[in-house]
C-alpha cells in the first residue's frame, strides 16, 4: 500500500463518498461534534475529508475548515459540495497527512474521520498533527478498530482484500498508544459499532470475489466471526464493523501532558 494506490482507488470511487452511508451519516459524525464543543473563534483542520462531510459538520460552529485531501478527484467533489451547500466558511486544499503545509500552532482543532487506516505512517501523521495545534488544541480522530492479535490480522486481511487501497486499521490500546507517543493527552474514547451490508460493502467486485470475500467473513477464526457478527437478514447478509472515536489535546507548551 501507498500514496498512489490510495489516490488511484479514492479517485476512481471518489463520487460515492457524497452518499456513503457511514461516511455521510454514520452516528460518529454527530457524536464527534457534539464531544469536541466547537467554538466560533476556532481555525479547524480536516484531514482526509473525502467528499466533506466531517469539514461541512464542523463548519456552521467555528470561522473556518480547511478541507484537505492528497486525492485530486476528492478535491473536485468536496470543492462541489461546499459550492452545493452554499457553505463559505471552507477552504478545500492538497494536503498530505504525514507532511502538513501548515505552521507550527496554527489550528485549534484537527478532525480526521475513516481515513488513518488507508495511511503508510500513522505515527507521522498523529506527530504532524500535534504540531500544528496550537496550545490546548484538539486531535479529534474517528477510524475503524479491529482486536488484538490473530482476529484483527485477519479483519485487515479482509479488508485489503475488499479494497487494496488499504493500510492497517489499529487496535483501540495502539491508538492510546499512539496519541500518548505524539505527546497528546487523550481526555476521551469510546467505541461506536456500525452495520455493514455485505452486498453493498463488496459492490465494487465482480460475483467471484464476491464470493470469495462472503466465505471468508463467514469462515475466518472465532475471535474474527465474533468481531464481525455476520447475519442473515432477509436477502442480506448483515455484519459489524466498529469505530473508535478518540479526542486528545496538546498541552499548554503545545505538547500533551
Amino acid at each position: 500500500m501507498n500514496k498512489k494506490s490510495v489516490q488511484e482507488q479514492f479517485g476512481a470511487n471518489a463520487r460515492a463518498y457524497i452518499s456513503s452511508q457511514p461516511h455521510a451519516k454514520g452516528a460518529s459524525l454527530q457524536r464527534l461534534v457534539e464531544l469536541v464543543e466547537p467554538q466560533p473563534d476556532w481555525q479547524a483542520l480536516d484531514i482526509a475529508t473525502a467528499a466533506g462531510h466531517t469539514a461541512f459538520a464542523f463548519a456552521p460552529h467555528v470561522a473556518h475548515v480547511w478541507a484537505t485531501d492528497i486525492t485530486p478527484q476528492m478535491l473536485t467533489v468536496a470543492s462541489e459540495q461546499a459550492d452545493a451547500r452554499g457553505v463559505g466558511n471552507v477552504t478545500v486544499e492538497h494536503a498530505d497527512a504525514d507532511n502538513l503545509p501548515y505552521a507550527d500552532g496554527q489550528f485549534h482543532l484537527l478532525t480526521c474521520r475513516i481515513a488513518p487506516h488507508h495511511f503508510p505512517d500513522i505515527g507521522a501523521f498523529l506527530r504532524e498533527s500535534a504540531r500544528v495545534l496550537r496550545a490546548g488544541g484538539i486531535l479529534a480522530v474517528v477510524d475503524n478498530i479491529v482486536p488484538a492479535g490473530v482476529a484483527g490480522d485477519f479483519i485487515n486481511a479482509f479488508e485489503k482484500l475488499r479494497d487494496p487501497s488499504h493500510g492497517r486499521c489499529l487496535s483501540a490500546p495502539e491508538w492510546l498508544d499512539g496519541y500518548t507517543e505524539a505527546g497528546l493527552a487523550l481526555g476521551h474514547h469510546e467505541t461506536l459499532e456500525k452495520q455493514m451490508v455485505f452486498e453493498d460493502w463488496a459492490a465494487r467486485h465482480d460475483p467471484l470475489m464476491q464470493s470469495y470475500l462472503r466465505a471468508l467473513l463467514w469462515h475466518g477464526p472465532p475471535e474474527a466471526q465474533d468481531f464481525l457478527h455476520p447475519r442473515r437478514q432477509g436477502d442480506q447478509t448483515i455484519f459489524h464493523l466498529r469505530e473508535g472515536l478518540f479526542i486528545g489535546r496538546t498541552g499548554v507548551d503545545g505538547r500533551g501532558g
